[in-house]
């Protein structure tokens, strides 16, 4: 079996996710290839994209999420993310158990006791009537009929697992800050979500085993289970196993991939790149050592931005006064210097809403 180095995965990583080459390609088709983007910040989305896409126009982003194409809801790993409406509604109820378990996790204590049966059909009633509500508004109609777990459970148990709710805009428009306001999942998107399986089979699971690996492979059953946070995609990967090619990697570990997708020869130059906090790139491994040494792994999760120098995590960036302030992380060559300033100005111009574009590049550690 053909072992895949170090190099070689990270380069296939970059060339999945969109960030080896800009892409020419339309913002919802990235967004579906992506099988969507980590979106809690809500302005992170914009710079992932524009990382990704040649020429991309936020306000191009914008304008899918208010013609309901795209959606903010809960879903992978029970966190925010930015999908296509047709992905949200398609993969909603495989998701189900996963995110109750993950509210349960945080909240038991304060939930037990309570029918969540009983408590999502409260809540859909509660916003039957359609109107947008925050999380506070909606616990609190339900409160006097169950008081003892307080708002916060309450409303994280309804909004983040028991009723599929769409985050409405402006939450999520480019250069806007709004507050969050729900509405049921079906309600906004005008459809039904689509109804688990009776028979025994997953077809979801399957369907999201093959786009994962799409964006993201060749990578590990674990590398999938970490991306999404669903614990019963063996049967669906051993279904549709015959369809994939298989690798290992240096430490022996199966890699599973489509055939056929790209696989870049691993000394294949990588541009600098600035990444959103919490990028796919970033978390959608188990194995995060694809594109950042262990010494920072920690970034991963932090919610740092960071910057790619030669496709590995080599700098955070900020952006404070209208300047975009790069960290590194290790001494850079003047040549990588050059190229992290000159993508530095780039990125604060694409931010900045004057024409200032400013960049600084602190010194390097040590």
């Amino acid at each position: 079996m053909t072992v895949l180095d170090a190099r070689a995965l990270n380069r296939a990583t970059l060339a999945r996710q969109l960030l080896l080459d800009h892409a020419d390609l339309p913002v919802l088709d990235a967004v579906a290839h992506l099988c969507g983007l980590q979106a809690q910040e809500p302005q992170e989305p914009y710079v992932g994209l524009w990382s990704r896409l040649r020429a991309f126009d936020p306000a191009g982003l914008s304008d899918l999420l208010t013609g309901r194409s795209v959606v903010r809801t809960h879903l992978m790993r029970r966190t925010v993310h930015l999908l296509t409406a047709d992905d949200a509604l398609a993969w909603r109820s495989r998701h189900d158990a996963m995110l109750r378990q993950r509210v349960l996790g945080t909240y038991r204590r304060e939930l037990d006791g309570i029918d969540l049966d009983e408590l999502a059909a409260a809540g859909r009633a509660v916003m039957a009537d359609d109107e947008p509500r925050s999380m506070t508004e909606l616990a609190r109609a339900l409160a006097e009929r169950w008081p003892a777990p307080g708002p916060r459970a309450l409303g994280e148990m309804l909004i983040a697992a028991l009723v599929p709710m769409a985050q409405l805009p402006p939450r999520g428009l480019w250069r806007t800050k709004a507050g969050v306001r729900n509405m049921p999942l079906s309600s906004w998107l005008g459809r039904e979500i689509d109804p688990p399986t009776q028979d025994g089979s997953d077809p979801v699971g399957q369907a999201l085993a093959r786009r994962y690996l799409a964006a993201f492979g060749p990578a590990a059953s674990a590398d999938l289970r970490a991306w999404c946070g669903l614990a019963g995609l063996p049967a669906a990967v051993a279904a549709i196993r015959e369809e994939l090619v298989t690798f290992r990697d240096e430490r022996g570990r199966e890699l599973l991939d489509l055939p056929g997708m790209p696989r870049p020869d691993p000394d294949t130059p990588a541009p600098v790149r600035f990444l959103p906090a919490f990028d796919n790139a970033l978390l959608g491994y188990h194995d995060r050592g694809r594109i950042v040494d262990d010494a920072h792994r920690g970034l991963s999760v932090a919610g740092a931005r960071v910057v790619l120098v030669d496709a590995r995590v080599a700098a955070t960036w900020s952006v404070e006064a209208g300047t975009v302030n790069v960290t590194p992380l290790r001494r850079f060559s003047s040549a990588e210097r050059t190229a992290v300033a000159e993508q530095g100005e780039e990125l604060a111009s694409f931010l900045s809403d004057s024409e200032s574009r400013r960049v600084r590049v602190a010194a390097a550690p040590g």
